[in-house]
């Protein structure tokens, strides 16, 4: 008989959407911190203040917004990467990734990259197919994907975006 009464169905429920609210909120209070480095001031900071907009569209709260930005000075050891791997069927892929440990995120992302039929590339093999416009990484050759890649591509997708030091991933397809 357990398992049966509503508190019970709402409480899975609601650990369930908790975990993910909570995995948004930490990549976006890095990213946060991460913009806050060069100018704490969101209002001589562009990246900030757009990072700050999407935080709160996402219904985070002011004081962890506050705590990010102020945590940001203190603290200087958070890096941004881009990493380049190659995915199903050699399609470019660039992720970009906020660490306190460079090494571990490597490897950590590498074993799931092997796991997904993909490996990092070498630094400056994938950036050709790519272009920075606004701090936005686009595709400038999209490649024609058949539908059973477009698929691999997405799962391969979900599984780095799950990661919590992954901030975006940016296929090559089109």
């Amino acid at each position: 008989m357990s398992g049966h009464s509503k508190w019970s169905q709402i409480k899975n429920k609601k650990n369930v959407t908790d975990q993910k609210r909570g995995q948004v909120f930490s990549k976006l209070l890095r990213a946060i911190s991460i913009a806050a480095k060069q100018e704490p001031n969101p209002d001589f900071n562009p990246r900030l203040r757009s990072t700050i907009q999407k935080a709160k569209d996402s219904n985070v709260p002011n004081e962890n917004i506050q705590r990010a930005i102020s945590k940001a000075a203190e603290t200087k050891d958070l890096e941004e990467l881009a990493l380049e791997a190659y995915g199903p069927e050699a399609t470019p892929i660039i992720i970009e990734v906020v660490t306190d440990n460079r090494n571990r995120t490597i490897n950590e992302l590498r074993i799931l990259l092997s796991a997904n039929n993909a490996k990092l590339a070498d630094q400056g093999s994938v950036l050709w197919a790519f272009e920075k416009v606004d701090g936005e990484w686009h595709a400038k050759f999209p490649q024609p994907a058949s539908e059973e890649t477009k698929q691999k591509i997405e799962s391969l997708k979900n599984a780095l975006e799950a990661h919590d030091d992954v901030q975006k991933v940016i296929p090559n397809t089109g």
